[in-house]
């Protein structure tokens, strides 16, 4: 059983690092630059972290954090993907997106913790439960396997939002979560939400979503509650970052979601064989890595400029 200090140390050192990032903010004002900043910053903590846990959890341990780190960060590309067409729904300016992404990170911290102690607990007191698991999973790769359209026009608004806005006035303030004005002329002031705060929601639902297949992808790598929990805590934190910079070559990448299919099927696949075949931390992951590079670089090789010019409008 991993020892309290353990978590204590991981989120302290969470907080750390969220004071780093905030300072690399204020110093850096240029988005681009800041973010490439942030990324490192991201990927050398989880890097570093690695390195940290093969003294109480071996080699063996750090390789599981690793591949579940690799896995979860290659899923939340796809993430990314839903988030750029979020924004451009709601019209969210690009000043203003981080703003949404760090409290919708600081969510899905909440959330996805709780997932990975639920479907551990399901594991460890149901064996079957592994099976559905990589049913959730496969099933999330056939979806992968036909994208969604890409049109985030007003028609093809939520009816969620639709549904929202019909009982409570939205307002369209872009600046905060909650502001006080009048819903209609001659009518009092009163708090309202605004856009801003929807796209928040939007967010943390399109999370939950998501996490229903990725936290499963994840168990099929480690059993280990602290392993997968932080593997999985440490891809998200770098998520605003990352998408800052990637929101531009998002479009170019239309071979992406064959790769994170394939992704998903090798993680059921795992998780279905975990009883006859044990696939090694180190072959995971580099299994993933090569999926991942031979889609990203044919997509870049290959980029077609329709689909481009599509979601470049």
């Amino acid at each position: 059983m991993t020892p309290l200090t353990y978590w204590l140390a991981f989120h302290c050192a969470l907080v750390a690092l969220l004071g780093v990032e905030y300072v690399l903010h204020r110093l850096f004002p240029n988005p681009r630059r800041k973010a490439i900043y942030a990324t490192v910053l991201w990927v050398a903590a989880a890097l570093g972290m690695a390195a940290l846990l093969v003294r109480p959890y071996h080699a063996l341990g750090a390789q599981q954090f690793l591949a579940g780190y690799a896995l979860e960060e290659s899923l939340s590309i796809d993430n990314l993907f839903v988030f750029l067409l979020l924004f451009r729904m709601f019209a969210i300016p690009a000043e203003r997106q981080p703003k949404v992404l760090y409290w919708g990170v600081a969510g899905a911290v909440v959330l996805r913790g709780a997932f990975v102690a639920g479907g551990l607990g399901l594991l460890n007191r149901f064996h079957w439960i592994s099976y559905l698991f990589a049913a959730l999973i496969l099933a999330a790769a056939i979806r992968l396997l036909k994208p969604e359209s890409t049109d985030a026009s007003a028609d093809h608004t939520p009816r969620w939002i639709k549904w929202l806005s019909s009982l409570q006035p939205i307002s369209t303030d872009q600046s905060r979560f909650f502001t006080r004005e009048s819903a209609a002329p001659g009518q009092p002031i009163r708090l309202m939400a605004t856009v801003l705060f929807l796209a928040l929601v939007a967010v943390e639902l399109t999370d939950v979503v998501f996490a229903l297949d990725s936290i499963p992808a994840v168990l099929s790598i480690t059993r280990q509650p602290f392993l997968a929990y932080t593997s999985n805590i440490m891809a998200v934190m770098g998520l605003r970052s990352l998408y800052v910079l990637l929101a531009d070559a998002l479009s170019r990448l239309r071979f992406l979601h064959f790769g994170l299919a394939a992704v998903l099927a090798f993680a059921a696949l795992k998780m279905l064989l975990a009883d006859w075949i044990d696939i090694s931390p180190l072959i995971s992951l580099a299994v993933i890595a090569v999926m991942l590079g031979v889609t990203i670089t044919t997509s870049l090789l290959s980029p077609d400029k329709d689909h481009h010019q599509e979601l470049s409008s």
